[in-house]
């Protein structure tokens, strides 16, 4: 497995030339490329949509993500013409409103980045938010379902958690959908939050959504993306800081089978001295057409002094026919930090661990699950919560027995 660590790593061996930049191809080595690029995009943050162009996939934010396959979202064709079953399971103490688009909370985690999340914010009907009061310690999770019947459907959900509060957050997405949603975390100071998002739609689901997280001072915001179904899942985990002392840790594992395009695309803002962030997201992939895409940026702002920064994308390639881009970027805009690195590898099962299982007597589709699994534990082992836990190592041996 070739690794790629603060520098770009060159594939020049391919026959017929060489892949995009960042690009990886069943039988090929990693390549990352470090570059701010990704970080720029094509118009500024904004609510209103009009600011957006149309994007044609030439845009840097634009040019993995297959838009024919979008439904719309992306041009201004799709219409709020579905459904989606929203259940919220809340513990006591914690409230549920339906909110305008002019309520102040709506919004203020972070600003649409690209069309499609200001497509969504324009469209929403009403915004769901659930508060936890501050110094609250909840015993059970907070859990949103959303099950997709069809059709198209935008929404926005804010989850405001006071000073010193602990919360678990879970939203699980199912069903059949075209869903282009903004979900919006403001986390007073002192409090500690964990989010859990499982992406399990029907294979026939496209799924766009921002992220994000305005995390206060000495705070500590935990994100787990967990991504399965979908013709198309495109996902923004943003956070941003809004004082010292902030940690968040972005999680994410994915299992692309045939076809499918699975995209996360994440930011990391450090405006605010002390704060530190650690992403590590990890993917496995099967099948003809399986595509996946991970963008990690860090931004480490002049004032941003003390930030301590590290991110990590992992790649694990099953079969022939599947395709992996991986880009790792960091831009550092002061030498006062503590440390700020990143690295990306892609690779095909390792032949020396398969070798070692079946010479003690282990059949090869079961050494194959042994080392998957192994592969993910140490972010399965980040959900905390034994039921999505289960579930997931359930998906992850049904994949598994369907490529066997």
């Amino acid at each position: 497995m070739a690794e790629a660590q603060n520098s770009p790593t060159p594939d020049s061996a391919r026959a017929g030339g060489p892949p995009p930049v960042g690009s990886t191809t069943a039988g090929s080595i990693a390549v990352a490329a470090e570059s701010t690029v990704a970080t720029r995009m094509s118009a500024p943050p904004s609510f209103d949509v009009a600011d957006f162009p149309v994007p044609h996939g030439r845009e840097e934010e634009w040019r993995f993500t297959p838009l024919e396959r979008l439904r719309g979202l992306h041009d201004g064709t799709a219409t709020a013409d579905g459904s989606i079953r929203a259940e919220v399971s809340a513990p006591d103490g914690v409230t549920v409103e339906s909110v305008g688009r002019d309520d102040a909370r709506v919004g203020r985690a972070g600003t649409p980045v690209d069309r499609v999340a200001a497509q969504a914010f324009s469209s929403f009907e009403k915004a769901t938010v659930v508060s936890v009061p501050k110094e609250t310690v909840l015993t059970e999770p907070v859990r949103v379902t959303l099950h997709g019947e069809g059709g198209t459907t935008f929404g926005h959900t804010v989850f405001e958690i006071g000073a010193f509060a602990e919360a678990v957050i879970v939203i699980d997405h199912t069903g059949d959908a075209v869903r282009a949603a903004n979900v919006d975390f403001l986390i007073g100071d002192g409090a500690k939050v964990t989010f859990v998002s499982v992406q399990d739609w029907d294979d026939t689901a496209v799924h766009c959504s921002q992220h994000n997280a305005l995390v206060g001072r000495d705070a500590g915001f935990r994100s787990v993306v967990i991504t399965f179904g979908g013709d198309v899942v495109r996902l923004h985990p943003r956070v941003e800081y809004a004082g010292t002392g902030g940690e968040a840790e972005l999680f994410g594992l994915y299992f692309t089978d045939a076809g499918q395009h699975q995209e996360h695309r994440l930011l990391v803002t450090h405006s605010t001295p002390h704060c530190k962030s650690n992403v590590v997201y990890k993917g496995a992939l099967q099948g003809e057409g399986a595509h996946a895409v991970w963008i990690g940026d860090v931004l480490i702002e002049a004032g941003a002094e003390g930030t301590d920064t590290y991110e990590m994308n992992r790649n694990l390639v099953l079969t022939d026919g599947a395709r992996v881009d991986s880009v790792p970027n960091l831009e550092i805009e002061t030498g006062e930090i503590v440390g700020a690195g990143h690295a990306s590898a892609t690779g095909r099962f390792d032949d020396e661990q398969l070798f070692y299982l079946m010479a003690r007597g282990i059949p090869e589709a079961e050494a194959r699950r042994l080392v998957v699994r192994g592969f993910f534990a140490e972010l399965v082992q980040q959900i905390g919560l034994p039921d999505v836990e289960e579930r997931l190592i359930a998906k992850i041996e049904a994949e598994l027995e369907a490529s066997v």
